[in-house]
Formats: structure tokens, sequence, C-alpha cells
């Protein structure tokens, strides 16, 4: 997953770079921290959704046109975070085991790896 991290942070510099040089104000592309993020999905998340896949609802997965299409809000970290937060259906809440810095990083994490195609 290093060639992730590095896809990531030339893009996040790519984007950075393009925005100064227009003289446009921006947030950061990933509110959380990719690497981090990796090591909490791959403790907490991975046994279901190992590769961006979905065990339980295989149709349902982690990949981009899925979480465009079954996502409540659609892709964008906000979204990843109330799932991860609150749960639904099989897949259980993680407020209250995980802290919200720990499922932003999830959220920024599973962004970069469906941008990516979860090549694992």
């Amino acid at each position: 997953m290093l060639l992730l991290n590095e896809i990531v942070q030339a893009a996040q510099a790519s984007a950075v770079a393009g925005a100064v040089a227009a003289g446009v104000a921006i947030a950061p592309a990933f509110a959380g921290d990719v690497g981090a993020g990796e090591q909490i999905f791959n403790a907490n998340c991975a046994a279901c959704h190992a590769g961006g896949q979905n065990v339980i609802m295989p149709e349902k997965t982690l990949e981009k046109e899925a979480l465009e299409q079954y996502l409540a809000g659609g892709r964008n970290e906000k979204s990843i975070i109330s799932q991860v937060t609150n749960g639904k259906n099989a897949m259980p809440a993680f407020g209250g085991r995980l802290s919200d810095e720990d499922i932003a990083n999830v959220a920024s994490y599973v962004m970069a790896a469906s941008d990516a195609g979860w090549d694992e």
C-alpha cells in the first residue's frame, strides 16, 4: 500500500499546486490520514471488506461505482463517516468502538483506495 500512499500524496500535491497557481483557496483533498486509515481498516473492516469487497452483500462493495450507487448521501467522506459511525443492516456501528479521528482516517483510506481501484 506504499504505492497507494505515494499516489495519494502526488495527487494532493498536484491539486494544491494547481489551486495555488489559480489563486484558489482549497481544503485538503482528504481530511484524514490515509496511512493510519489503512491500518485501522485492516484491523476492523477487512474481515468483511478485504480488497474493497463485501462478504455479506457482494453487490455493495467499496468500489467507486458501488459507493456512488449504494452509499446513502453518495460517495464522499461524510457519507462514509456516517456509515462507519452508525452502521447499517448487517454492518455494525463503529461509533463508540473507534474514535472520530480513526473513523475519519478510515473514510479517507476508503476514498483513496476506491479511487485507486483497491489494487491489493
